[in-house]
Order: C-alpha cells, then sequence, then structure tokens
C-alpha cells in the first residue's frame, strides 16, 4: 500500500504563491502516477496536474502557466508549485497516487489553500 500526506497550504494574497509538498510512504515502487487534485466548497473534486513515472505531466487548463508539478524520487516526494494566485484556487488540494499492477487509488488527507482578494 502507499500512504500520502500533504503539507504547505495556507492563506495568501492574489497574486502570491505557495507550494505544496506531498510525501509518500508504503510501495514507492509501485507507483504509477502521482498528482494534485482540489475540492472547493460546493463544488466536486477536480483534477489539478498529474506527473507520470516518466515525468510526462498534465494540467487542468484553469492552472496552466501559474502552477507546475514535480516530483523528487530519492524524497519520495511530489509537489505543486503555485504561483499568481487567484481567489478562485481556494480549496482543499488533495494529493493522489495511483499504485501497483491494477492501479489501485489511493489519497492523502488534503491541505487547505485559501487565496484573500
Amino acid at each position: 500500500q502507499v500512504q500520502l500526506v500533504e503539507s504547505g497550504g495556507g492563506l495568501v494574497q492574489a497574486g502570491g504563491s505557495l507550494r505544496l509538498s506531498c510525501a509518500a510512504s508504503g510501495s514507492i515502487v509501485s507507483i504509477n502516477r502521482l498528482g494534485w487534485y482540489r475540492q472547493a466548497p460546493g463544488k466536486q473534486r477536480e483534477l489539478v496536474a498529474t506527473i507520470a513515472n516518466g515525468g510526462n505531466t498534465n494540467y487542468a487548463d484553469a492552472v496552466k502557466g501559474r502552477f507546475t508539478i514535480s516530483r523528487d524520487n530519492p524524497k519520495n516526494t511530489v509537489y505543486l508549485q503555485m504561483n499568481s494566485l487567484k481567489p478562485e484556487d481556494t480549496a482543499l488540494y488533495y494529493c493522489n497516487a495511483y499504485y501497483g499492477r491494477y492501479y489501485l487509488e489511493t489519497w492523502g488527507q488534503g491541505t487547505q489553500v485559501t487565496v484573500s482578494s
């Protein structure tokens, strides 16, 4: 199994930056893809960005050019650098991983990001 723990959320003014971290533990070698999702109050959880084992990345249109996903394999950590933050980026941000032969899915507990106008 894989366990994920997020950190780095907080309160920031519009235009500011934050970096989220997600530390993975457990069956690290079986991870196929890591990603970040977010859920704002009253809305469905949505994809923010993903990064595959080969390094290929994918971003939601709403964050392209502002957010960058990266991973540090020796530290078993995935990051989300968020720049030019907007109030509409306010949400609970979740780390996500697919792992194993059958692409099992696991989630972290979430970290709150609040952007004030």
